[in-house]
């Protein structure tokens, strides 16, 4: 199964200069923990509901604060014509619940899950070993080691 028959394609993205309050609110209308960060027609970051709490709440951080104060940059990635079972396993690999999908020409067409995985049957065996990989302390993405 490839990427592309797993993942949700309707993506709401924020600008970087859109402020934490705008970038909130569009999560909570979506009832999403994550936004893809586009400048132009191109991804440039990534905002979770855990950045704007620990890299802007806990810092001091307003609500007029931008975006690409508090986002990702270095965004990890798949393309749509993977295979869902490889990429799978880089989830877990790289502690990651999800990723953005790219088609070839580096431009976003969706959003993978480890939720998309199970619900469109790909193997769940394999979503839990990513999930447990996910689930291990620490990794390259831990809040705690970031700086901003």
């Amino acid at each position: 199964m490839k990427v592309s028959e797993a993942m949700t394609r309707d993506v709401s993205i924020a600008s970087p200069d859109d402020t934490l309050q705008q970038a909130a609110s569009k999560m909570a209308e979506l009832d999403a923990g994550v936004l893809p960060v586009g400048a132009g027609d191109r991804l440039v970051g990534m905002l979770t509901d855990r950045d704007i709490a620990v890299r802007a709440v806990a810092q001091g951080k307003g609500p007029q604060t931008p975006v690409r104060d508090v986002m990702s940059e270095e965004v990890k990635y798949c393309f749509e014509d993977e295979e869902l079972t490889d990429v799978t396993a880089n989830m877990g690999d790289i502690q990651l619940r999800r990723l953005p999908v790219l088609n070839r020409d580096k431009r976003l067409v969706g959003i993978v899950s480890l939720g998309d995985i199970v619900t469109t049957g790909g193997d769940s065996r394999q979503a839990g070993q990513a999930l447990a990989g996910i689930s291990q302390p620490g990794g390259e993405h831990s809040q705690a080691t970031q700086t901003h």
